[in-house]
Formats: C-alpha cells, sequence, structure tokens
C-alpha cells in the first residue's frame, strides 16, 4: 500500500509518521489526530513503516480501513529499515516534489499522543513568526509534567560537563551544557529539541535539503536544525502545542528505568555529527575531553561509593569506537 502522492498538492500540513514494529502506537496516534483533522482541512498523514517485519503493515492498513481514515491517512512500506531519516524522507521527497508542495511538514513519533489544538497551535505559530523555520510541540510524560528543558548544539564543553559530572564546572559551563532550563509556559528560540513533534517550514527543506541518512538514528534532529540554524532559520519551542510522549519505544535505548547498552549506531551518529560540522581535529579533541572527564568521574564515583548509573560497557564502546582509536567509520546505513 502507497502514499497517493497526489492527495498532498493541497494539504496544509503533511504528517508523517514512522513506525518500527509499534502499530499499536501508531494507530493510537492516529486516533489523537483526528480533532488536528478536523481543524485543519486537507492535513494529510503518512505512515512509513520501516520493513518492520511483523504484523505492523497490515494492523496499520486494517485499522485506515476500518476506522474510515482513507480520506486523509495513507500507508508507505519500505522495503528496507533505512533510519529515522530515512523514513521521514521517503514521505517527504515525493511532496516536496509536487507542483503545490505542502507549507509545513510534521514529523511525529509514533509513540506519542497529539493533544486537542497541538498542530494547529504549530502552524499558528509558524504563521506569526515568518523567521521561524522549525517549531517543536512541548513534550508531556505520563504524568502530564511537561519536559523542562531545550537543548544547546554539542560542543566540546559540552562533552566536558557530560563527562566530568562535577558541581562547579558544571556551573562555570552552564552556558553551555546541552540542557537548558527553560519555562514550559512560554514560547523559546531553542537550538534544539527533542523531534517528537517537529514542524519544519517547506522553505527550509528548499534551502538545506531533507534530512542526513547516514544518520540510522540519533543526532539527525541536532544536525538538522544545525544546517537550518546556519541558514538564517530559527527553531522555536511552542508550549502552546502539546503532545504526550512515552519515549525508547522502539529502541529501548531511552526506555526510562531501563539500562542498555548503546547500541553501534549511536557512536556512528555521534562522531558523523562533529566530524561533519566541525572537522576532524575537533572530533578527536572532543573524544579527549570526554575521556578524560569521564575517567576523574569513574576514580570519583569509586571513591565516593557511587551507584554507577550509565550505560553498560559505556566507556569501553566509547574507547572503541573513538576517532583516536578507530580508522573513521564508514557511514552506511544500518539496522536496529
Amino acid at each position: 500500500m502507497s502514499a497517493d502522492i497526489k492527495s498532498v498538492n493541497s494539504t496544509p500540513v503533511l504528517v508523517v509518521i514512522v513506525n518500527y514494529r509499534v502499530a499499536d502506537l501508531v494507530i493510537n496516534c492516529l486516533r489523537s489526530l483526528l480533532h488536528e483533522v478536523q481543524l485543519l482541512p486537507g492535513m494529510q498523514v503518512v505512515i512509513v513503516d520501516n520493513d518492520s517485519n511483523d504484523s505492523s503493515v497490515n494492523k496499520i492498513a486494517h485499522a485506515i480501513e476500518t476506522e474510515g481514515w482513507g480520506s486523509w491517512a495513507s500507508l508507505i512500506s519500505s522495503k528496507i529499515n533505512g533510519g529515522f531519516a530515512y523514513g521521514n524522507n521517503i514521505a517527504i521527497r515525493p511532496a516536496l516534489e509536487t507542483t503545490a508542495p505542502p507549507p509545513y511538514y510534521l514529523l511525529l513519533n509514533p509513540d506519542t499522543v497529539v493533544r486537542p489544538n497541538a498542530v494547529k497551535a504549530l502552524v499558528d505559530f509558524m504563521e506569526e513568526h515568518p523567521d521561524a523555520g522549525i517549531t517543536v510541540s512541548a513534550a508531556e510524560d505520563e504524568d502530564g509534567n511537561i519536559w523542562p528543558y531545550a537543548y544547546r548544539f554539542p560542543s566540546i564543553w559540552s562533552e566536558l560537563d557530560s563527562g566530568l559530572r562535577l558541581g562547579i564546572v558544571s556551573q562555570i559551563l552552564s552556558k553551555y551544557t546541552i540542557l537548558q532550563k527553560m519555562s514550559v509556559d512560554q514560547p523559546l528560540s531553542v537550538d534544539w529539541f527533542q523531534g517528537a513533534a517537529m514542524m519544519i517550514r517547506c522553505q527550509v527543506f528548499e534551502k538545506v535539503g531533507l534530512m542526513d541518512e547516514e544518520y540510522f538514528l540519533y543526532y539527525e534532529e541536532t544536525d538538522f536544525c544545525l544546517q537550518a540554524k546556519r541558514a538564517g532559520w530559527s527553531c522555536w519551542y511552542v508550549p502552546q502545542s502539546r503532545i504526550k510522549h512515552l519515549g525508547g519505544q522502539s529502541t529501548g535505548v531511552t526506555t526510562p528505568g531501563l539500562r542498555k547498552r548503546l547500541p553501534q549506531y549511536w557512536f556512528d551518529s555521534r562522531c558523523r555529527y562533529y566530524i561533519k560540522n566541525h572537522g576532524l581535529l575537533y572530533a578527536a579533541l572532543v573524544d579527549v575531553v570526554w575521556i578524560f572527564g569521564f575517567s576523574l568521574w569513574s576514580l570519583r564515583r569509586i571513591i565516593q561509593r557511587k551507584p554507577y548509573t550509565d550505560h553498560p560497557h559505556l566507556f569501553g564502546d566509547f574507547l572503541r569506537n573513538s576517532v583516536l582509536l578507530t580508522r573513521i567509520p564508514h557511514f552506511r546505513k544500518r539496522t536496529i
């Protein structure tokens, strides 16, 4: 089953959901979009199944048919699992090539529940702020609490803080740390934000291109926001738009309470981000700084008898994947 590209010609928003073995969550997400479809006539939703090799395609197709969603929802079954950027681009690329491409594209995680007016609030904000190239929704956890942090672009200073974990150093580097405390009730211009619900203006794709498919998973949103910023577009957190985000359902890497070994593609994505955007020398310096900081933290943790709370084998895996000890990885599409 494939999306009818002609159907997106007149839509104000194209919503893209990439599925990997979470069909029930996708169906629940689609159900939460019903209100937005009514608020934004012509809105289209394309689900891309990233070669789940389970019952996902049949389940989602059946739900679209039996629930009567066929006028606004369609499904593309990819023959390979090329990752998050690859899956989104499958739906976005043909839409951009139409004679009247949609002005806005919402990248929506399958493990989300869209609150009423969430999509329209993003559209309204972008209509009122023509310099805003990207907007993101506020993310609620299962208890309804809003995630109170935005993110700064990674740098050598944020890596030092991430490895060292020393209060006084964190205070000194507070302007460079990844996490940026913010008011959850006020719009804020940010470097980047978690992409559970990220709306992108058509002109941003026209200026910087599609998302980089060499990232299998992780860092692709960070990289895309950086390219947009370098091209003169701003990214905004819009709290009037809210979604409930379960998080980590496809991979389990970020699932709360679950300490899972970081996958190879996480290290590959991190390496690609630094080399692509800052060069090989900077990437090497970043690795040195993190290794130094984490080594000091590990010694302090042992002396103070603090519990180990990091991902299993983190230090060893980091060393093996560092540009200092290995050849530069050949970036290619990987599967989970």
